[in-house]
Order: C-alpha cells, then structure tokens, then sequence
C-alpha cells in the first residue's frame, strides 16, 4: 500500500512538471509566430487561421519592444492592448492589424501613448475600419503634422464603438471640416471623445447611425448641433464639463433628435433667465443631467415635459414655483445641494416616486409633504441644518407614520440650531405636546391663572386681606392728611396715658369698673374714650388713629363681644401697627371673659399671635383679687406725661 502511494505521488508530480514546461514552450512560440507574421508579409489564404489560435497570454516583452519599439500591453484571442506607437513603427502597426480581417476573433484594440503624423493616424483608423475589429480605444493621442483633407472609406467596417482620450492637435490652423468631418460620418453606434479640448463637432452629412455619443471634458458651446437633422437615432447624449451657456439652446439643440432619451449636461456653465424665451425639447427626453450649472427658479420654465428622471443639484434654486408647467412624468428629481428653505410640494409632479434635497437651508421641514406627494417611495432630506423646535416635531412624527420613507434616517437627519442642540439626532430630539401645541398651552395657562386667582380669592377672603387693604389705605390717607395740615392740628404730643378699647356691649364694665377706678385717687390715669374724645365732624377710623398716636399706652378689653365687633378690630389693627412701626410696648391686654378659640374670626390672627406671646391681665371673679388687677393695671400704664393735665385728675363722667 505505501509503495503504491509513493508510486501515485512521483507520477503526479511528473505530469505536473512536464505540463508546465510544455505550456511555456508553447506560449514563446506562439509569440514569436505573432511578431513575425508582423514583419512578413502573409499569405491571403490561411493568414487568420494562426491568429484565431492565439492563446491567452499577457506579455510585457523586452525582445517585443527591440524589436518593434511598442509595449504588448495585453494580448489575448479577442483582445490586444499596445502602447508607444510612433512614426518609426507605425506602418509595422498598421501590416499587424491589416492581417486581422473581417472574421477574426480580435474585437478589442487599445492603442496607448500615439504620436504620429495626421496620415499615419488616418491609416490606422482606417485599417481597424476594415478589421474585425469592433472596439477601438485610443489613448494620449499627439498629431504631430499638418492637418489635411483625408477620403475617409467608411463601407464594409465591423466597428461598433471609438473611444479616443486626450487628444492633443499641435496643428493650430486647419480647416474644421478636415478633423470633424472624419469624426461626424462614422457609422458606427457609439463614440466617445473625451478630454480633448474640442471646440466644436459637425453634423453628420447623412443620417447618422450614431446611438451613443460621450464629449465629455471637452469645449464645446451652445452652437453645437444646433440645426443638425441626422441624428435621428441617438438616443445618449454625453455634454458634461463642457462650456454650454443657453438652457433653451441645449434645448432647440435636442429638437430634432427624434429618438434622444439620456442627456448629461451637467458641470457647465448654463443660466436661463425665463425671459420670454420658449424652450422646445424632443419629446422623447425621459433623462436629464442638468447637475452643477448655474440655474436658478427659472429652469422649471423649461423642462422637457416627458422627463422622468430630472438631476438638478448644485445650482442656485431656492424655490420650486407652483405656477409650473405640469411634468406629469416625473418620476425622479434631484434637488441636492441648492438653497431651497423647504420641501417643494408636488402640485406640478403628480408622478413623483423620489426626491432629493438633501443639503439645502431647510431648518423646519414641512409635515404635510407626503399628503401632497402621496406616491413618494423614498425622500432623501439629511444633511440639512435642521432647527430642532416645535415646528420640527411634526415633521419627526412624520418619518414614524412614512413606514420608512427617509433615505438615511436616522444618521443624516441632525439638529443644526440651536447652539446646545447642536449635532442631536432628531430621533432622540424630544418636546412635551404641551410645550409645541399653542392652544393646549394657552389653555392651560388660563386654567392655572384661574385656579391661583381663584386661590389668592379665597386666601384674601379667609385672610380678611382686603380689609386689610383698606385699613392701611385709611391709614395712608390719615397720615397724609396729617403732614398737609397746619402744624398743631393733629400734634403727635403724648396727652392720654391709655386709649381704651372695647366693645359696646362691655361698655357697663368699662364705664362703672375701669375708668372710675383708674382715672380717681392716687395716681390718677387719663384715658382717651371714644365716648367723650373724638372729635366731631371726623371720620372714625382718624379719630381712631388719632388717639392711638395722643396715648401712651392702648388698652384693649378682650371678650366675645370684642371679636364680634369690627370697630375693635380696626382699633387692634392700628395699635399693632403703632407697635411694630415705633417699636415700643404699647399693648395691654385685659381678658374680661374667657374667649373659646372657635369664637376668634380667621381675621382676628394678630390677635391670636398677641394672646400667644404677650402676657394679658384677666379680670378676677374674686373681689379679693381685684385690688392686685388694679394695681397690676397701673403698674403697666404708669408713665410721666410732657403734658399733664391736673384738672382731669378726678373727675368723673
């Protein structure tokens, strides 16, 4: 078993090897049979037959390049790819590709890196005409002679597409006809010349079978093909990075152009003014590149009408008009990169399926776009510098009911404004519905201001607040009136030691009790009493006020008669008021009957605090007791006043 391994193993490795040597014996060889059916001249009969057999090689050949001063790019049994070609090996060039006629397998030719003379150059293209050659590609072309005219025979030609990039003419003077023309009547369906720096192309002198033209990166104007009928069949139209100026130009340009669907004119240089001037398209424009010009609102006065598919992005539109020629076909519009402020609607696109206006100064969206624009698949918005506000929550709401109609959400859709929301997504950008919905606010508002109106009412009320208003605004009043008076009408000078204040149900008390036994005997107190003091023709609350601020001291006889009586809250109120604003102890307090808590008024609280804090003399049941009341009684209004009046001393009522 192991001898047949080892056996099976030395065999496969000799197969391998000899296979290998075989297959580069047979690659040289085949090259060297190429190189010298070039320099030989082959027979009519059996020529192709070597050729159709080439193997698949990729040579790069040092002994190639001795020989014949070209590099083998590429060369394979459909495909050959050469560079370097000049005039010393340009007609070894032109016998190698005669010898590929018409039933060939090349079809690819790739020339690179071409400097030769106008007729060398002519020679070559015309032998790939009458090759089976279908592909032509000619690369970093130099003409190094005069330009002249060149009988061009285009019959019997397999070609199918020319490309020919970067084409330099050194000939500066020449007759147009003699380049263009070459170019304009080739039957063939494609051709492409691109970064060349050519000013101009002819029409075609026949109907042309030209299906696909590429200019780009050229210098071609508004004068191209203008007038031209024999491109009844082009169908691509390739005119980007260009000098084209005149949008309704390019348009006259396409009219006759029976069967044109694509058109690039983008990356040039047009304007259109929509200044009375009608546009007319080929109705069979579906595709338009009107990207990176200089278009402004305008433009959608001359659109071709059948376009399905419309790029205008990068131009200097800020608003899409209502008043717009309907483009009921309308299926693509690309609007990036202008300086609109707002989704445009799609009154004028009933079509629409996609729209693109991403980077413009959209701040705010609008959130009924997709109610305008019911067939829009896809919108692609973003990169807008979005002003995250209320404003902005409907249109956020919108991408949760669109079932995932923005293109790029949520990446491409971030707050711009304001400053600290900057770089915020607007899927994590988040407002209270009761912060964004105005009248919900409003309402709202109104309801708490109702609801603290009606608290600071009821406080007020429970409060007694406004009479409290209205005992300060008397006391104002009073004050004022005082200062305007001559002086010595209401003199601030101490001439009663107490005011007694009391209820009128009290009275029999105060008259039989406290003022005989204060105002006789020793020690005699002058008391201020409503009764015999006041002043007639006076107001209460200023007699009130007035004998407060004339007594020392304000004698208050506290019963549930006295917080049933108003007047004696009054009289408290300003007593209070003397003794916070004079800072003195001007209070006494004499308890005639118990006062149960519930009976004191909710307004009466001043009184409560005193009752709390301040020491008051009760009135004694006990008769034994109320020589110490009396006597307690005149302790506390015991004072000297600057003004005595001995004759009071004494009397009685």
């Amino acid at each position: 078993m192991t001898q047949n391994t080892n056996f099976l193993r030395s065999f496969f490795l000799y197969k391998c090897l000899f296979a290998l040597n075989f297959w580069n014996h047979v690659s040289l060889s085949v090259e060297d049979e190429l190189f010298k059916s070039a320099s030989s001249n082959f027979p009519e009969d059996g020529s192709n037959q070597k050729i159709k057999s080439l193997p698949l090689l990729y040579t790069n050949s040092d002994q190639s390049k001795a020989d014949f001063d070209w590099v083998v790019i590429q060369n394979t049994t459909e495909s050959l790819s050469l560079s370097e070609i000049t005039n010393n090996n340009v007609k070894k060039l032109v016998t190698l590709l005669s010898n590929f006629r018409q039933g060939s397998r090349l079809k690819n030719l790739t020339l690179t890196n071409v400097s030769v003379d106008w007729n060398a150059l002519m020679e070559i293209f015309q032998t790939v005409w009458h090759s089976s050659i279908e592909y032509f590609n000619i690369n970093s072309v130099t003409q190094l002679s005069d330009i002249n005219r060149y009988k061009f025979d285009y019959s019997g030609t397999s070609m199918k597409a020319l490309t020919v990039t970067k084409i330099l003419i050194t000939d500066l003077y020449f007759l147009q006809d003699y380049l263009y023309r070459i170019f304009a009547d080739m039957n063939i369906a494609d051709m492409t010349i691109t970064d060349s720096e050519m000013i101009h192309m002819l029409c075609p002198s026949y109907e042309s079978p030209f299906r696909y033209l590429n200019f780009l990166k050229n210098d071609l104007t508004d004068f191209l093909f203008q007038k031209c009928d024999n491109l009844l069949q082009l169908e691509t139209l390739i005119l980007q990075k260009n000098k084209f100026e005149s949008l309704p130009k390019v348009s006259f340009m396409t009219s006759r152009m029976k069967s044109l669907k694509y058109l690039d004119m983008s990356n040039n240089l047009l304007r259109h003014d929509g200044a009375d001037v009608q546009c007319q398209w080929a109705e069979s424009l579906t595709e338009l590149d009107l990207s990176f010009n200089q278009l402004a609102d305008a433009v959608f006065e001359c659109l071709p009408v059948n376009v399905r598919k419309l790029g205008l992005q990068n131009n200097q539109i800020s608003n899409v008009p209502r008043a717009v020629a309907e483009l009921k076909s309308l299926e693509e519009l690309n609007l990036a990169l202008n300086r609109l402020a707002d989704l445009p609607g799609c009154s004028g696109f009933p079509s629409l399926q996609f729209l693109n206006i991403e980077m413009n100064l959209i701040l705010t969206p609008s959130a009924d776009f997709f109610q305008s624009c019911p067939r829009v698949r896809e919108l692609q918005a973003g990169r807008n510098p979005f002003k995250c506000s209320c404003e902005l929550q409907a249109f956020i709401r919108l991408e949760r009911q669109s079932g995932g109609k923005l293109f790029g959400w949520p990446a491409a859709y971030v707050c711009e404004y304001p400053e600290g929301l900057r770089g915020t997504e607007l899927k994590d950008f988040h407002l209270s519905q009761l912060a964004c919905n105005t009248t919900l606010l409003l309402v709202t508002a109104l309801l708490l201001t109702l609801v603290l109106v009606a608290a600071v009412a009821f406080l007020c009320i429970y409060l007694d607040v406004p009479w409290y208003v209205r005992m300060t605004w008397q006391w104002t009043q009073t004050k004022r009136r005082a200062w305007h008076n001559p002086p010595g009408d209401l003199g601030t000078v101490l001439q009663f030691h107490a005011f007694i204040s009391y209820s009128e149900r009290d009275s029999l008390w105060v008259k039989n009790e406290l003022i005989p036994n204060l105002e006789k005997g020793e020690g005699c107190v002058q008391l201020c009493q409503h009764e015999r003091n006041f002043i007639p023709g006076k107001s209460i609350v200023e007699n009130i006020i007035n004998c407060i601020e004339k007594s020392y001291k304000s004698i208050f006889v506290l019963s549930p008669n006295f917080v049933q009586s108003e007047w004696c809250h009054y009289e408290l109120y300003f007593a209070h008021h003397k003794l916070f604003s004079e800072n003195s102890n001007s209070l006494i307090l004499i308890l005639l009957e118990p006062i149960p808590p519930y009976l004191i008024p909710a307004r009466y609280h001043k009184l409560k605090a005193l009752m709390a804090k301040r020491t008051y003399l009760e009135w004694p049941k006990e008769r034994s007791k109320r020589a110490l009341f009396w006597a307690n009684l005149k302790a506390a209004i015991n004072v000297n006043l600057p003004i005595a009046d001995e004759n009071r001393c004494g009397e009685t009522d």
